[in-house]
């Protein structure tokens, strides 16, 4: 038995060294020069500086409203950075609240909108929703807010 698992341990050693010697392939031709010359443009990017984001407000207070008003806002969003800030995504905290952001990036200086649409309807009292914005920016995200009260309908 001794003999078995030691001959298994030595076969398990030799074919372990046999197959990481695969002759003939080395790192360099498996290299995607597509994927270098983006790398090589996005390094570019980065020793510009990196984009910035500023915003005309974070948090928007909609007040006091009645249960079933629709809430419509914007932020502005300035990329103060030196190079193009692209907004990938925006997500928000509920299906309730509906983003709406630029596609396009926003070059160094410019200002865009993201607009921000909040349906009250089944949302009585307290209210606070987050609209998370995923970027390019050194910390990669921003979180919007906007809150409120909903008074609710009255019942029948």
């Amino acid at each position: 038995m001794k003999q078995i698992i030691i001959r298994l341990a030595i076969l398990t050693s030799i074919l372990t060294l046999v197959s990481c010697g695969n002759k003939g392939s080395n790192a360099a031709s498996k290299v995607i020069k597509d994927n270098v010359l983006q790398a090589e443009k996005r390094d570019q990017e980065i020793n510009a500086g990196a984009p910035e984001i500023t915003f005309d407000k974070v948090e928007y207070d909609f007040g006091k409203v009645d249960e079933g008003f629709k809430v419509e806002t914007s932020f502005s969003v300035t990329n103060s950075g030196k190079s193009n800030l692209v907004i990938t995504d925006a997500k928000a905290s509920c299906g309730c609240t509906v983003p709406t952001w630029p596609k396009d990036p926003i070059k160094p200086g410019e200002t865009a909108e993201v607009q921000v649409k909040f349906d009250t309807s089944g949302k009585p009292n307290k209210q606070s929703k987050t609209v998370t914005l995923h970027t390019n920016t050194v910390k990669g995200q921003e979180i919007l807010k906007v809150s409120g009260f909903v008074t609710p309908k009255k019942k029948s």
